[in-house]
């Protein structure tokens, strides 16, 4: 496959560009060399896991809160080991970047300004939309009605 064929969006982008790697095992040690990175594509793998109190959390609440009170309690069961599952698997790709050694870490490099802001626009919408219960209030009064 060629590289340009793969998806180039997320929060590994940066690493993906300017290393070409994309296994667990070569994040292994990134937190070494490109640490603020690896703290935006932690906060996004627990955002995506559903950890509180990430914005991913609180989706993954609606929808499951929303499926149950119709009665689709298997569903709602499914989706929660499912989202268990994939809790494990974005814990493996932490673990590597914080904790595991290797011997040729991706090397540091600095992202174009372009990447830098949308990242942390990125990070900053999932905090907030964590955090703040008033964005939801307003999507809730906008979605059944005032």
């Amino acid at each position: 496959m060629h590289e340009r064929a793969q998806p180039q969006n997320g929060p590994d982008a940066p690493a993906r560009w300017h290393s070409g790697k994309v296994t667990i095992d070569d994040y292994n040690g990134l937190y070494a060399t490109n640490p603020k990175l690896v703290l935006v594509m932690t906060l996004a793998m627990f955002s995506l896991a559903g950890i509180p109190p990430f914005a991913g959390f609180f989706s993954k609440f609606f929808i499951f809160a929303a499926a149950a009170q119709q009665g689709y309690y298997i569903l709602v069961l499914i989706a929660l080991i499912n989202t268990i599952i994939s809790l494990y698997y974005y814990l493996l790709v932490v673990k590597a970047m914080f904790i595991n050694k290797n011997e040729a870490p991706i090397a540091a490099f600095r992202s174009d300004g372009y990447m830098r802001a949308s990242l942390v626009a990125c990070s900053m919408g999932i905090l907030l939309l964590g955090v703040l219960s008033v964005v939801y209030d307003r999507i809730s009064l906008l979605s059944y009605g005032m």
